[in-house]
């Protein structure tokens, strides 16, 4: 019962209390934003920009990527901030390191990276360019090895910026509380020899998210840095193998629930599913509300272990059995072998 009743809080937030008008002037931060030529991801960078920052637009279509920049730029005229379109394509692990060189080459700095991006219930059997289950793809190992390219100027960034500015937001779903096995993933089935739905697979990809982010807080935890997990949830992932002692910044990194929202993620249920739950879905700014409290809000820098940001930016408790277990760190070298090849 107590998951059931968490997800009933998430369903009906209340709304946002920290938004653009509360976040200060981003004038040079540089943020990624995955996933963001549409919906939640979207209006997540439109909130950035509108703040003077200097926003990546993260996507797989350039032209969809190109029409999301002017209707930002037309929505804040006056903002003095940056859209830049990065290519990535998040069932291509073959293309990830390209993108992530790209805006390394670029850039000097990265203050928040936020995967955003993700796919749901696709038809079954759908696959990535290397025959991995698509959602767990590219929900969980893609973002992996995005945010392992991408650790180094995390690291740089937050050695000359203020402690706990700089993070790694990983989007995680209520799926991950209401219906992912116990643990999180099962190891045991990753390559789904035993078929399971594409609800089902939703959930553990939401779930990995999930075990990413715990794992990355005990392996970087004595480093100095600080993950903010939502719940044993909270760290997402990313990585890289156990840093120096020496590195002197706090890394935020956190799963979040973005709620129920009306988006480009409902793309593949069927219109009788759309008409059933049109009802209790809400603006994708909502959803860019919450990441964006995880990503900047103060309070979350103090995220304790057990705890995640749910909608609309507040924290509640996670499942207990994501943390205390192996499952994290046997999932994260998992996701370890997935993308060596491409590191």
């Amino acid at each position: 019962m107590g998951n059931l009743t968490s997800m009933i809080t998430q369903s009906f937030p209340p709304p946002a209390s920290f938004t653009e008008h509360t976040l200060p002037n981003l004038t040079g931060k540089v943020y990624i934003v995955t996933g963001s030529s549409a919906g939640v991801g979207k209006e997540l960078a439109r909130l950035l920009y509108s703040r003077n920052a200097t926003v990546y637009i993260a996507a797989r279509s350039a032209e969809r990527a190109h029409a999301a920049i002017s209707w930002i730029q037309n929505s804040h005229p006056s903002s003095t901030g940056t859209l830049h379109f990065l290519p990535l394509d998040l069932a291509d692990l073959e293309s990830i390191k390209t993108s992530a060189q790209s805006f390394l080459a670029r850039e000097t700095r990265l203050d928040v990276l936020f995967n955003n991006a993700g796919v749901m219930v696709p038809p079954q059997g759908s696959l990535t360019k290397q025959g991995l289950e698509l959602q767990l793809g590219t929900n969980c190992v893609a973002p992996f090895l995005f945010t392992k390219l991408l650790t180094p100027m995390l690291i740089e960034t937050a050695a000359k910026s203020e402690a706990g500015s700089v993070r790694v937001v990983w989007v995680s779903s209520g799926a991950a509380q209401l219906l992912a096995p116990v643990g999180g993933v099962d190891m045991e089935n990753l390559g789904y020899e035993r078929e399971k739905g594409v609800n089902y697979k939703y959930a553990v990809s939401k779930g990995g998210n999930v075990l990413h982010a715990l794992e990355y807080q005990r392996r970087y935890r004595d480093s100095g840095i600080v993950s903010i997990v939502s719940p044993t949830t909270t760290t997402h992932s990313s990585h890289h193998p156990t840093p120096s002692h020496s590195i002197p910044f706090l890394t935020r990194t956190q799963a979040l629930n973005p709620g129920n929202l009306k988006s480009d993620l409902q793309r593949h249920i069927t219109r009788l599913q759309s008409l059933m739950i049109n009802w209790m879905l809400y603006p994708a700014v909502n959803g860019a509300y919450t990441e964006l409290f995880a990503g900047l809000a103060p309070e979350a820098a103090s995220l304790k272990e057990g705890e995640w940001v749910v909608p609309f930016g507040r924290v509640l408790s996670l499942r207990k059995d994501f943390a205390g277990g192996k499952t994290a760190g046997e999932f994260w070298e998992w996701s370890e072998r997935q993308v060596e090849r491409y590191a």
